[in-house]
């Protein structure tokens, strides 16, 4: 099987891209916030590019909000600065998550068609994750010795209510599979692409329900990962780690009907080795591919909303664990480094189930 080529030009695109946007931000943040990023080795572009983020959010809202603060630049704030905040600081900021202004890149707010600022609102999960990136922000500058006291340690987290795991049952992947095959509920204009993308469309369906990849792994699939005659892929997995996954002959023959139709597509320039194609010839985005699920999955499943390419992820892990119960090959099939990630499909789920088909209606 081929190796995952180390040029590989989607991969190293967005990872330029993303370097390009940290660069740019590090440029009005205090050195301390780039000598922390900087130690967060092993990490992937992306996330320490949602670090930054929140990071900024934060001395944004000090200098806004506090009054020390509010008379030096942001990029000269100091950590002797920030280890003089207050439990109490740090608790008034968590109480602005829940809702403050959009502001843009130079920090002014951004308006809606009426002239009024946009808001945005965070919910327990967005503000833990929020804080989350704070605090290992602080215990960095702890560990070095640029502060004093580790305040936010003591901070109280967001409670997060864990919500039950949202997957198809067999009934609704088989009416999926009939939705794509048929294009009966879609609309009209649906119907025109479902039959110009049918065979793409039942490619991407099945290797997501598959083998329940990342729709970010799915998005950056080169033809040249795909190895038909032993039914696996190539995969880079999130932090850049790569690994080998197997498909069943169901999918195999999805894949090969694809690879039959795009065989006859004039791609463009820079996307001849992306698997799946979108509408313009071109590598398929990470929104292209939710739109859709979206779109098949809101017909097949009408009672379950937001249905994403997550979904059918989890749709996967259900099933594997159903069949299997060995929590450990879930873990290892989703490429998680632990268990207690994918602990929830081993959770109280299944006995929903049990429960409905244990009631005996005879007296």
């Amino acid at each position: 099987m081929a190796t995952k080529n180390n040029e590989n030009a989607y991969r190293n695109e967005k990872t330029t891209r993303i370097n390009t946007k940290i660069r740019e931000m590090q440029k009005d943040l205090p050195s301390v916030v780039v000598d922390f990023l900087r130690s967060m080795l092993g990490n992937s572009p992306l996330t320490k590019l949602g670090y930054l983020y929140d990071i900024r959010l934060f001395l944004r809202y000090l200098h806004d909000e506090n009054l020390v603060f509010s008379q030096v630049a942001i990029s000269d704030v100091t950590p002797e600065m920030l280890g003089a905040l207050t439990l109490r600081d740090f608790e008034l900021y968590t109480e602005f998550l829940s809702q403050y202004v959009k502001l843009d890149p130079n920090g002014d707010e951004v308006l809606d068609d009426d002239g009024d600022p946009i808001l945005l609102q965070n919910k327990e999960i967005g503000i833990a994750r929020k804080l989350s990136a704070l605090r290992s922000f602080y215990k960095y500058m702890y560990t070095h010795g640029l502060i004093k006291d580790n305040v936010i340690i003591n901070l109280k987290m967001p409670k997060i209510n864990k919500k039950p795991v949202v997957y198809l049952n067999k009934d609704e992947i088989a009416k999926l599979f009939d939705v794509v095959y048929s294009g009966q509920g879609l609309t009209p204009r649906q119907i025109a692409y479902n039959e110009r993308f049918r065979t793409r469309d039942i490619a991407i369906i099945s290797l997501l329900l598959g083998t329940g990849i990342r729709e970010s792994e799915m998005i950056g699939l080169d033809l040249s990962d795909i190895n038909m005659a032993e039914n696996s892929f190539l995969v880079t997995r999130k932090g850049g780690d790569e690994s080998i996954l197997y498909f069943n002959d169901q999918v195999k023959e999805a894949l090969e009907d694809y690879l039959y139709d795009r065989e006859k597509i004039e791609l463009l320039k820079g996307h001849e080795n992306a698997l799946f194609l979108s509408s313009q010839r071109k590598r398929l985005s990470t929104r292209a591919l939710q739109d859709l699920v979206k779109k098949y999955a809101t017909v097949a499943a009408p009672l379950k909303k937001r249905l994403s390419p997550h979904k059918l992820r989890s749709t996967f892990a259900s099933n594997l664990y159903k069949n299997t119960h060995d929590i450990y090959l879930v873990s290892d099939a989703l490429g998680h480094a632990s268990i207690e990630t994918v602990t929830k499909y081993a959770a109280k789920e299944n006995l929903k189930e049990e429960a409905a088909e244990s009631v005996n209606w005879v007296p």
